[in-house]
């Protein structure tokens, strides 16, 4: 089993479940640019992201699903250069961070557009093994709903990764700039993450951070197809359970919150939490409380209210009822979630809910924005890091040691 390290910077955003960007143990949040967050989504080899009308262009084909020991370690290898703009001619910079500069790059003798994050490799001393992990995840990947890892360069000073561009937006940004907006709809979306998590526990790959945030639109149209992105955190199940504190807390399974041994279950858990909010607006677990907001998910406390569930299908209901099963043993798999009526089959509703999901994801994130400002003046003074320190990095907790009924010290 995993040994449980790592501390991550959340905030319990009530429409988004707050923020896991900021990991030092399990990914590579710190080296992803802050100042380009309207560009790109998540730690390690994210997705980028451009507003406007720029397309991510062809697709690359890449290697094989199913890897042998031996085929799994030559993924790793990168691509040597002396010069990365003998590959790729650099359009414009994205943004930047601690460590890192991401850019708009096209690779030159063709159109293809990308965005590569370069890193100085001075700034992965001590990271390197999270880095062939994550890129070690992304190279097993080729799937139409997952955001893709293109190319790995290597040059003296710097290690560069290519992304896969998408040009749609995040979920419930362009869910609000709908026309209209129906359970079907929604039960579209949630077949398609589901696909793709299907896909990825086949591989043996568990995403251990699926929420809203990291569920791209592939283009700017209403009919695009979604997708999922941030890699940081996922993890290559070889056969014994997960132990790592990782995630995202208003979508982190209550066996993770409990510190047992997980697996797969808590990428169908998280997606039971994205279905609630897609059809009401609003999360089934939240309170500006930390210690409530982890006891209502260790009981699976929630409600199907009034009259915001009104409209709402008895098979949508039911749906989400066995995705946020407690017993992780009891909980749905991918595969028979995709299974169920709501998603397969024509129970959904066609009824137009765009109106009552928006207001209720506007009240929801005016309400998080209060609450995260006072407590980031309430933090500004108590620590070192107060002083200058981002609101984001401000919400540090750790999950190591914790117990149920329990919740990280600030």
């Amino acid at each position: 089993m995993e040994a449980v390290v790592g501390q991550v910077a959340w905030s319990a955003s009530p429409q988004r479940g707050g923020e896991s960007r900021d990991w030092k143990a399990e990914s590579l949040a710190d080296l992803w640019p802050e100042s380009s967050r309207q560009w790109c989504k998540g730690p390690g080899a994210g997705p980028i992201r451009l507003r406007g009308g720029l397309s991510s262009g062809r697709r690359r084909e890449r290697g094989p699903h199913h890897l042998s020991p031996a085929s799994a370690d030559m993924l790793l290898l990168k691509k040597q250069t002396e010069d990365i703009s003998s590959v790729y001619d650099i359009r414009e910079t994205l943004g930047w961070g601690a460590f890192s500069e991401v850019v708009l790059a096209q690779e030159r003798g063709s159109a293809h557009l990308m965005a590569l994050k370069c890193i100085p490799k001075k700034a992965l001393r001590g990271k390197e093994a999270l880095v062939e992990n994550e890129i070690a995840v992304l190279r097993r990947i080729s799937h139409p709903n997952i955001v893709a890892l293109e190319d790995v360069h290597e040059s003296p000073s710097h290690l560069y990764l290519a992304v896969e561009l998408v040009t749609g937006g995040e979920l419930f940004d362009c869910i609000m700039e709908r026309g209209s907006y129906t359970e079907k709809d929604a039960s579209h979306l949630v077949g398609q993450v589901l696909g793709a998590v299907s896909y990825l526990h086949n591989l043996g790959i568990v995403h251990r951070d699926l929420k809203p945030e990291n569920l791209l639109y592939a283009t700017p149209f209403e009919d695009s197809k979604i997708m999922v992105s941030d890699f940081g955190l996922s993890k290559i199940q070889a056969g014994n359970m997960l132990g790592t504190a990782c995630g995202t807390p208003g979508y982190v399974a209550p066996e993770l919150l409990e510190q047992k041994p997980y697996g797969k279950a808590v990428d169908v858990w998280a997606p039971g939490v994205i279905s609630y909010i897609l059809l009401c607006g609003y999360p089934p677990f939240y309170d500006e409380s930390d210690p409530e907001l982890f006891s209502q998910i260790l009981r699976a406390s929630y409600e199907f209210d009034s009259p915001f569930w009104d409209d709402i299908s008895e098979s949508a209901k039911d749906f989400i009822r066995q995705l946020l099963q407690r017993d992780p043993q009891k909980r749905f798999t991918c595969q028979q979630a995709l299974q169920h009526l709501w998603i397969s089959g024509d129970t959904a509703f066609d009824r137009d809910i765009l109106g009552s999901v928006t207001e209720q994801i506007q009240k929801a994130s005016r309400a998080f924005n209060a609450t995260s400002f006072l407590r980031h003046i309430g933090k500004l003074g108590q620590s070192p890091e107060g002083k200058g320190a981002s609101e984001q990095g401000m919400a540090r907790h750790s999950l190591s040691g914790l117990r149920a009924g329990q919740t990280p010290k600030w």
